[in-house]
């Protein structure tokens, strides 16, 4: 059977849900257009007088709210003669308290708009909190920062509700009364709305993440997601030349596309990325697994410069315990089908050299790099002289005396990390006891190094141990995620629509899917981080193991064991520095 090119994989599509609710268009919006008057001050210092309310939808009025409140506190004359609302006028008025309900029951639904907003929400959430009614989490507008926008110094003077009244000749002079201010606030809308829809701002998540800091020149490339489809899948931006500057993934990816063109964002590389760019692709996915997959593949075959993880997967750091008849721990940086054993793989040197210190620790072998015959006459260096090596070098311990020492560092590889853990558990309570805290922390970050990365191998070679695993997980709509995963790499991936059997989806997907042949090493077929994205797959709830070719499982003493007592370790540090201070004092970087 002929593989498919590297970044592909086979999906089988069944119906997907729609995603075209995510972008509500402007038209489809009910605004809830509403303005207070106050006796002036803060919510809490002050009260509402009256409240006036416009509900529209698509420009026509559906709905008008318009009440007095008796703000309790007489209002103070210069307010009565700004307004007009005089103490007797709202004597026998009802209390906020009582007006509140019907309010809320009026603005239900909708998205708030008010001319400088934080003024009326603030009085409104104030006292729906005091009077205990729960302030619904509206979506809000404010015409004064959206008109400040889009508004020049030529067209206004600036960006009162009375001066963008004229500007957009509004039916409704503002007055300092309630309604008729929000009537004013509705016909300003309305010309803001005009204004925006040049711009490209047609739906409410464009409203609400539109600013007029975003230069002209990148909010005109927003027609670039216009051909992509509301569904999961993979994106790739291009250059005018075809090359891949960023690949990325999303659950919506004309959405997520979308928001790169405005104020949300803030990313500075991505920026320059967005300047750059002429074009953009899309990839759709069925299942989540598949577009995360998808996006790890493409970023290993292009190296997009603008993304930072995941470009060399190659770069890869191992121990490899050697062939010779003086075995030794080597940093090499591939796997050989050699007999070694081997432990990673690393994400940096540093992180490998750590795990070689603590072996060191647990194993007295030696660690020069000369070729030693076996009878060798060579003359021991000052880890002889220590104790910390057995020193072969000078023909004090027989080949295979030594090898008893290399089968048990074998066995801590890839078995069982109790002899490590242990040697370096006594390490570190001398060096404590003697209060060297920073030693103790040293070797505290070896052992951590050297448990996580053979944690890590043994759960990435239980996987790929396997020749096929296919796994079910139920969608929310009553459907299937259905995967086939050949020695740790996903080789298929699809949707069985709800009502449809899914074993047979199961099948073509089977029959279709990508041929992974056996390799050298845990990461042989597919790149770590593919194969840990597929086992966190695996180890969520409600995944079903439909079939198996091969034992997929873990040692019982391996390291997987000791890393809740790591973790536990480094979470007391984080959460109690007083008590990490007392026992290890203030460290800088760890020495290796």
């Amino acid at each position: 059977m002929t593989s498919p090119a590297p970044d592909q994989l086979t999906p089988i599509r069944g119906v997907q849900p729609s995603f075209d609710d995510l972008g509500t268009p402007l038209r489809d919006v009910t605004f809830c257009v509403v303005d207070l008057e106050t006796t002036g001050g803060a919510p809490g210092e002050s009260g509402i007088t009256e409240i006036g309310a416009v509900k529209v939808r698509g420009g026509e009025v559906v709905g008008e709210f318009q009440t007095l409140v008796n703000p309790s506190d007489p209002i103070p004359p210069f307010i009565a003669v700004l307004t007009g609302i005089t103490n007797s006028m709202v004597a026998s008025s009802p209390r906020i308290g009582s007006v509140l309900p019907a309010f809320l029951e009026f603005a239900r639904g909708c998205v708030m708009v008010a001319h400088n907003a934080p003024f009326d929400m603030g009085f409104l959430k104030h006292d729906s909190l005091v009077h205990g009614y729960d302030w619904p989490d509206f979506a809000v507008v404010d015409t004064a920062l959206l008109a400040r926008r889009v508004i020049t110094p030529d067209e206004a003077p600036n960006c009162k509700l009375g001066t963008l009244a004229k500007l957009f000749r509004a039916t409704t002079t503002p007055n300092h009364r309630a309604l008729s201010d929000a009537r004013a606030t509705v016909d300003v809308l309305h010309g803001l709305f005009e204004r925006v829809g040049s711009l490209g701002v047609q739906t409410l998540e464009d409203l609400q993440t539109f600013s007029a800091r975003v230069a002209p020149a990148v909010r005109a490339k927003r027609h670039l997601a216009e051909t992509l489809p509301h569904a999961p899948g993979v994106y790739l931006f291009t250059d005018d030349r075809g090359e891949v500057l960023y690949v990325g993934k999303s659950k919506d990816l004309r959405n997520r596309v979308r928001s790169y063109f405005t104020a949300s964002e803030t990313r500075t590389r991505i920026g320059e990325m967005i300047g750059i760019a002429t074009g953009v692709r899309g990839i759709e996915c069925g299942t989540s697994l598949e577009a995360e997959v998808r996006e790890l593949r493409l970023i290993a075959e292009h190296k997009p410069r603008y993304n930072r993880r995941s470009k060399f997967p190659e770069r890869q750091h191992w121990l490899k315990v050697t062939v010779e008849p003086f075995p030794r721990l080597s940093l090499v940086k591939q796997v050989r089908d050699d007999d070694a054993g081997y432990l990673g793989p690393f994400s940096s040197r540093k992180t490998a050299e750590r795990a070689m210190a603590a072996l060191h620790e647990a194993f007295p072998i030696r660690q020069c790099t000369a070729r030693m015959s076996r009878t060798p006459q060579l003359s021991p260096c000052v880890l002889a002289e220590m104790g910390r090596c057995v020193a072969p070098c000078d023909g004090r311990i027989s080949t295979d005396s030594y090898g008893e020492f290399v089968t048990s560092l074998r066995t801590a590889l890839t078995v069982d990390p109790t002899p490590v853990v242990e040697a370096l558990d006594r390490r570190i309570d001398m060096l404590s006891a003697d209060e060297r805290f920073e030693d103790a922390a040293v070797h505290r970050d070896r052992l951590s190094a050297f448990v996580r990365s053979s944690a890590r191998m043994q759960r990435m070679a239980s996987v790929t141990g396997c020749a096929e695993i296919c796994a079910a997980r139920r969608t929310d709509d009553g459907g299937w995620e259905l995967h086939v995963i050949r020695r740790g790499r996903l080789a298929a991936a699809g949707i069985s629509p709800r009502g449809t059997d899914p074993r047979k989806y199961l099948d073509m997907l089977r029959a279709s899917a990508e041929t992974v042949l056996p390799g050298i090493g845990p990461v042989a077929s597919a790149s770590p981080e593919e194969i840990e994205l597929v086992l966190r797959w695996l180890d969520q709830p409600g995944i079903r193991l439909v079939e198996m070719d091969g034992t997929w499982t873990c040692p019982v003493s391996g390291a997987g064991r000791h890393l809740t007592r790591l973790d536990n370790a480094h979470a007391d540090d984080h959460h109690h520095p007083t008590e990490r201070r007392r026992r290890l004092r203030p460290l800088g970087p760890a020495r290796v």
